[in-house]
């Protein structure tokens, strides 16, 4: 096993993720980009995630993980109504290496964007045609 040149996420305690790190670092093929999201770097993400207030900058955050960790963000209506932002569906894409708490701390950190910013929540409706025509 290689370590790669920059510094990676720490391993979770046994038992508590199901993010595959090991197995990650033991293929030399491996995309490798979700281990740079160390647990600092995960804490500034967040921090930077709440503090959108644009659907624009919400959208350019959602590419910026896709390209600098590989991460998708999914954000779509439930197929239930959308009373509040809960009704939102908001997911990671399943990737080894990518912690539980991450999979759970980046949504929760969009929902509070979006409790903040209710215009960020209609945009999103919006785009997924829910006011069009009206």
């Amino acid at each position: 096993m290689t370590m790669p040149p920059f510094p990676i996420r720490k391993e979770c305690p046994p038992g508590a993720c199901d993010c595959k790190r090991e197995s990650l670092l033991e293929d030399p093929q491996a995309d490798l980009r979700i281990l740079r999201l160390t647990k600092e770097e995960e804490k500034h993400l967040l921090e930077r995630i709440e503090a959108i207030s644009t659907y624009a900058e919400l959208m350019r955050i959602g590419q910026r993980l896709e390209e600098q960790l590989g991460v998708t963000v999914r954000i779509a209506p439930g197929p239930n109504e959308v009373r509040t932002v809960r009704g939102f569906q908001i997911e990671l894409g399943e990737r080894p290496g990518l912690c539980r708490k991450t999979r759970q701390s980046v949504p929760a950190a969009i929902r509070k964007c979006l409790d903040r910013h209710p215009e960020i929540a209609f945009a999103i409706l919006n785009a997924h045609d829910l006011f069009a025509g009206q």
